[in-house]
């Protein structure tokens, strides 16, 4: 996969999954912003972590529940390459609590930045991409939004609304040659798995058909196909990585 050239935004790029994103795109040649909300630190380290290869990173602030922030961000990145050709929207947060218990304020929180951040991200991007009639949107969401997960009815009810956001712009961006696609990522190694339940991790990995949990690059790997010249025929579709623990017709 060649993105020498390419112009791609990566939303939640100082996220293990995210920093993944980036480190790829710019492997293979691609301007790439790692867009982060809090954690500088980890965003500079992804810079850090690029450099050397053939692509160029940088890192941006922006909060997705801020459409006005995102829109500054995409025309920012838009205005000084003359270009958008791939937009990754990364950023999420989870936590465990039974339905009874979660608060309509927690409720709104998990659809703001997960559900409204999707939207805010895409409907910033689309214009962009609509000149230029060229384009790639991936959204990270979840296997809890295709299967549900105990425990996490807000996470699984605001990534199950990305889901049905993707199909929909997925139709109406294909004459624009735009495809838009979502990753659904199961059991990976990143710093909020740690915040699971201990029983709920090894029953994970007891029906996990490759009996492991994931690693952020494996994820990667399969955003970055869907945010590549070669998914020009994939469009409107969730990218279940997890190892054999759903398996669907």
């Amino acid at each position: 996969m060649d993105f020498t050239n390419q112009v791609a935004i990566v939303i939640g790029g100082s996220g293990a999954i995210g920093s993944a994103v980036v480190r790829m795109l710019a492997e293979r040649g691609a301007r790439v912003v790692a867009g982060y909300y809090q954690n500088a630190a980890a965003a500079l380290q992804a810079v850090s972590d690029c450099q050397g290869m053939r692509g160029e990173v940088i890192a941006l602030q922006v909060d997705v529940r801020d459409p006005q922030s995102v829109e500054t961000l995409v025309s920012s990145v838009t205005e000084a390459h003359g270009r958008l050709d791939a937009i990754v929207f990364c950023a999420g947060a989870m936590r465990f609590m039974p339905m009874d218990a979660i608060s309509v304020a927690q409720w709104r929180d998990a659809l703001t930045l997960h559900l409204d951040g999707a939207r805010n991200v895409c409907h910033a991007a689309l214009r962009r991409m609509m000149r230029r009639r060229y384009g790639r949107i991936v959204a990270v969401a979840a296997l809890h939004g295709l299967a549900g997960g105990p425990q996490q009815a807000d996470f699984s009810a605001a990534t199950g609304g990305v889901l049905g956001l993707v199909r929909t712009l997925a139709r109406e961006a294909a004459p624009w040659n735009i495809t838009v696609n979502a990753v659904a990522p199961g059991l990976i190694e990143t710093p909020q798995l740690a915040t699971i339940p201990e029983e709920m991790r090894r029953w994970g990995q007891q029906v996990i058909a490759l009996r492991r949990i994931g690693r952020p690059e494996e994820v990667a790997a399969a955003i970055v196909f869907l945010a590549s010249p070669l998914a020009s025929y994939i469009t409107g579709q969730t990218l279940v990585v997890d190892g054999g623990w759903r398996m669907a017709p």
